[in-house]
């Protein structure tokens, strides 16, 4: 048996490729394919099974290509019904296949109601779980992603599936879905595979034996839901359409007025490039990792977008980060930015620049951390408003806009992507970049 796990590390998530035999089974593929299909290819590998986890929260699937691509057979939970044909998983009902292989549908409730996790048998010998968004790697799937209505009834439910899995023999692979970097982690979860002897040592989840007390742990402090994780669940039960091809037309800037109307303006430049000018109205966020998990939170979801890069920038990539949360409407990308005149900029200041300006009597500082992270971790005298709140309820009124906004984080990301809103509403802002607000605090405490 061989596993080949592709990490998506700007979701937090992983793809599995197990091959037996010349065999291949697939597990919670995302949109873009190719890269699974390639690897089976170049290996020789006839995938025989796609199989679906839960209905995905993150990112829009690409089991049901996959399937129609190499005449695999998709599996899904039972309880899921998708609106397309497919097999469903019953749990303990084995689904037999060639060459000793066998897959064995473990209903785990939790981080949803159909979430199925898959034994996988050799011989009969159990060799590796495919546990999705259930058992993490010291952490486990939040169940709070349906809503508050049903979050404590799902982390009872969470609690059972967990020691459910505990229970298999103790050198079984751990191949769980979601990882560090997810959205859809109870806690910042750890390494990416793991054993259940392993994770029954080093789980601290496994460690509470009462489903009400894990319920309220884990549900203690609220987490943030990116916005367009409310799309995701509806486009993979009726199926989304294939992933479309990562290109789009060159502009110029005389072309910005004939685009769609609310075109929203996505500059996917490095933040030095962003601060030394942006057009107006644009949402910089420079392109990384999380760039479409930022874009899908903060532009509304069917917004027409164009990018702004510099020339040569892997427009392609910023393209395939937001396919694969379904996000289909960018309308071009443009590389000239036009005359500096009708640019607006910002300050980029490292730490001691930074300190030293806050220390001036017109400072006003802006903290746009996650509220966890606020509150573990309060910066005396700041505002705060988490970075999806400000584009969403825009900038507070107690920030004055005849005096600079000072905005940190937690390493300078969020503070840049925070100048759209500020400068929209005519502040003028001065990124701490390289360095966050625990930077800041230790300066000050020093």
């Amino acid at each position: 048996m061989d596993i080949t796990s592709f990490r998506t590390p700007g979701l937090g998530d992983q793809t599995h490729l197990l091959v037996h035999d010349g065999h291949g089974i697939l597990v919670d593929p995302q949109r873009d394919i190719s890269r699974f299909l390639d690897t089976a290819e170049r290996q020789g590998v006839h995938v025989r099974f796609v199989l679906e986890t839960h209905l995905h929260n993150d990112y829009v699937s690409g089991a049901r290509d996959a399937a129609r691509a190499t005449g695999a057979e998709l599996v899904l939970p039972a309880a899921t019904a998708p609106a397309y044909r497919h097999t469903p998983a019953f749990h303990l009902e084995d689904i037999t296949g060639p060459s000793g292989l066998t897959v064995r549908p473990l209903h785990t409730p939790g981080h949803t109601p159909e979430h199925t996790s898959y034994l996988i048998l050799l011989d009969g010998e159990p060799a590796a779980v495919f546990s999705g968004g259930s058992l993490l790697v010291a952490s486990a799937g939040r169940p709070d992603l349906l809503g508050p209505e049903r979050a404590r009834t799902l982390a009872r439910l969470q609690h059972g599936s967990l020691r459910r899995l505990a229970g298999l023999p103790g050198d079984v692979r751990l191949l769980p879905t979601h990882g560090e970097g997810s959205f859809c982690t109870v806690t910042g979860a750890g390494r990416h595979t793991s054993t259940i002897a392993d994770e029954l040592t080093g789980n601290p989840l496994l460690a509470i034996p009462d489903a009400e007390r894990f319920a309220d742990q884990i549900l203690a402090e609220p987490l943030p839901i990116p916005a367009f994780y409310r799309h995701m669940g509806p486009a993979n039960l009726y199926g989304a359409p294939p992933m479309p091809p990562v290109s789009a037309p060159a502009l110029r800037p005389e072309d910005l007025a004939a685009l769609p109307e609310g075109t929203r303006l996505v500059d996917i430049r490095p933040r030095a490039r962003q601060a030394a000018g942006i057009l107006p109205g644009s949402t910089p966020v420079e392109l990384r990792d999380d760039f479409g998990s930022w874009v899908g939170w903060l532009v509304p979801y069917g917004t027409p977008i164009a990018l702004v890069a510099d020339p040569g920038q892997d427009a392609e990539e910023a393209l395939t980060q937001l396919a694969r949360i379904g996000v289909d409407t960018v309308v071009g990308v443009l590389t000239d930015a036009g005359p500096a005149a009708a640019l607006q900029t910002f300050e980029l200041l490292e730490l001691p620049a930074f300190a030293e300006r806050l220390a001036a009597p017109d400072a006003q500082l802006l903290d746009v951390r996650a509220p966890g992270e606020h509150a573990a971790a309060p910066l005396p005298g700041a505002v705060h408003r988490y970075l999806p709140d400000l584009y969403a309820e825009g900038v507070p009124d107690r920030l004055d806009p005849a005096r600079p906004v000072l905005v940190a984080c937690g390493s300078g990301r969020r503070a840049a992507i925070a100048t759209g809103p500020l400068l929209a509403e005519g502040h003028r802002p001065v990124v701490l970049t390289g360095a966050g607000v625990a930077d800041l605090a230790g300066l000050r405490a020093a």
